[in-house]
C-alpha cells in the first residue's frame, strides 16, 4: 500500500496535477506537513489569509 506522499508524489510528477490549492488542502487538514508539501511541490507553504466578507 502507498502512503499519502507517495500518492501525492504520483500527482504531482507523473500526472502533472501542478495546482497547489489541491496540495494545501492536505496541509490544511493534516494529512501532510508543511515541509512535505515544499517537497512535493518545491514551493515553500504559506498560510492562507481568510478575508472575511461582509
Amino acid at each position: 500500500m502507498m502512503t499519502q506522499m507517495q500518492m501525492l508524489h504520483i500527482f504531482w510528477d507523473m500526472w502533472g496535477n501542478h495546482d497547489l490549492s489541491f496540495y494545501r488542502v492536505y496541509v490544511e487538514c493534516g494529512a501532510i506537513t508543511k515541509e512535505q508539501y515544499k517537497e512535493i511541490t518545491g514551493v515553500d507553504y504559506d498560510t492562507p489569509t481568510v478575508v472575511p466578507t461582509a
